[in-house]
């Protein structure tokens, strides 16, 4: 999969954030939903990447926000740009993160990294220009929440 980011051949990077309970996800295969809780540790997952040098700052950021889009046509987003909405995320690359059941913040109460250690931390997130996260949740996202505008 490393090998098709850098050919191109996967041109995004993305998660359904499928936070399906563990005793639905311990069902047998061909019973149990599809999909993981993975929101809260998909960049963190990208930025291990990064520090084992599989990828690089500039291709996560492309595969994850400037190719989604470019390709879905979404209107002011994606970059950070004069007059485009501001949805940043500030990564501390020297703050490590342990991801548990315990700290997890996914209604499900579980993450499927428990007890794994990641080499970074996100330390602050924005949605269109409001603080929504500085270790915790400092601001309810329905104030800060829009409908997505399409240049289609």
């Amino acid at each position: 999969m490393i090998q098709a980011l850098h050919n191109n051949q996967i041109d995004i990077i993305a998660t359904d954030h499928a936070p399906h309970t563990l005793d639905e996800k311990q069902r047998d295969y061909n019973q149990a939903p599809a999909g993981l809780p993975l929101v809260e540790h998909a960049l963190l997952c990208l930025f291990d990447h990064v520090k084992h040098q599989r990828l690089s700052i500039e291709q996560v950021v492309e595969k994850t926000a400037h190719n989604p889009a470019k390709h879905y046509a979404v209107k002011d987003r994606g970059f950070i740009r004069e007059g485009y909405y501001a949805d940043l995320v500030l990564v501390d690359m020297n703050q490590t993160t342990e991801a548990s059941h315990e700290n997890s913040r996914y209604l499900c109460g579980w993450t499927p990294f428990n007890d794994y250690q990641f080499s970074s931390s996100i330390r602050r997130t924005w949605v269109n220009g409001c603080q929504v996260f500085d270790g915790r949740i400092v601001n309810d996202q329905t104030i800060s929440s829009m409908r997505l505008a399409f240049d289609r």
